[in-house]
This record gives C-alpha cells, sequence and structure tokens, in this order.
C-alpha cells in the first residue's frame, strides 16, 4: 500500500473527501516526525512502538583491503510490532 492507496482508503472508510483524508494523512506523519525528532517514544497499542535510538560509533574492518575504518555515531528509527500483532501474523501463516 502506498500513500495515495492509504489516502483513498481512509477517505472510503471515514466518509472524507481525498483532500481531508490527505490533510489528514499529512498532519500525522508531521507529528510523529516532531515527537520522534523530539526523543519520544511513539507506542500505538495493537500496532507497535516506533523509537529514535542512538547507534555508537564502532569499528569496522573491510574485507578486501582489511583496513580499518571508524563508523561515526548515528540515529536510527526503530519499530517493535506489539504482541497482539505479532500474535495476528502468526497465527495467519500457521493456518496455511
Amino acid at each position: 500500500m502506498n500513500n495515495k492507496e492509504l489516502i483513498g482508503e481512509l477517505s472510503r472508510r471515514l466518509g472524507y473527501t481525498n483532500k481531508d483524508a490527505t490533510q489528514l494523512v499529512a498532519s500525522v506523519v508531521s507529528i510523529m516526525g516532531e515527537e520522534l525528532q523530539e526523543g519520544k517514544i511513539l507506542s500505538f497499542s495493537g500496532f507497535g512502538t516506533f523509537e529514535v535510538k542512538k547507534k555508537m560509533e564502532r569499528i569496522t574492518v573491510n574485507p578486501v583491503t582489511r583496513q580499518r575504518l571508524l563508523v561515526p555515531p548515528k540515529l536510527i528509527l526503530t519499530y517493535k510490532p506489539s504482541t497482539t500483532l505479532k500474535e495476528k501474523f502468526k497465527n495467519t501463516f500457521a493456518d496455511e
């Protein structure tokens, strides 16, 4: 599903116009981005948790040249699905 399909589905299910659904999606994404930039954790019941984590600097080795390189620290976005969502997928594939 892409952005256009999500907007179409929201407008269909909620009875919104495509313009209203577009504004809704843009607002949700904007709010989520702002909260994550502030270092907050976003938790959605039945869906999962989004969190920004700091990955520490580390030394890695190029396997071809065997040269050691320092990889600088960086921030990464992580997602952990809820146990409810995990169970839904587990049960879906167990039925097949």
